[in-house]
């Protein structure tokens, strides 16, 4: 936990919360990137254009978070491309299964008070405690 920023991790959430708000009042949607994602790659009519735009925020955030902080965001990718794509993958694999991901499910269904939600996310956290316990205990893999 050598690089926690509560100031910022609490001005992130609630940015994150209040999206999902806006999303759902005046949208009527569920803010789940991976429901949008796969929006965008089984488009409907009349239901691409704020997809894309939701996507594309998340890659000009950090951008308009560096310009506000006033310093580059650097981002060190330490895994090796074999673990990436594996688990891209299992991560993939595991929103499928879940009808859902993190976002959709921990941040928007928990929310909405959703049992299945909380059973998802009691399961993407067990799943992530376990991973990592193996990875860098078991296995021995830097962090």
């Amino acid at each position: 936990m050598e690089n926690f920023t509560p100031v910022s991790a609490l001005i992130g959430g609630l940015l994150i919360g209040f999206a999902a708000v806006i999303l759902l009042l005046f949208n009527g949607r569920i803010m789940g990137v991976t429901g949008i994602t796969r929006g965008v790659l089984q488009p409907q009519r009349y239901d691409l254009l704020w997809r894309l735009l939701f996507l594309a925020s998340l890659a000009v955030a950090p951008i308009l978070y560096s310009w506000v902080v006033a310093e580059p965001v650097s981002i060190e990718v330490t895994g090796s491309l074999p673990a990436l794509i594996i688990g891209g993958f299992l991560v993939g694999f595991g929103a499928c299964a879940g009808s859902g991901c993190t976002s959709g499910h921990g941040v928007c269904g928990l929310g909405r008070l959703s049992k299945r939600s909380l059973t998802v996310t009691v399961t993407f956290m067990i799943t992530s405690i376990a991973t990592v316990y193996v990875m860098h205990h078991l296995i021995g893999a830097a962090p």
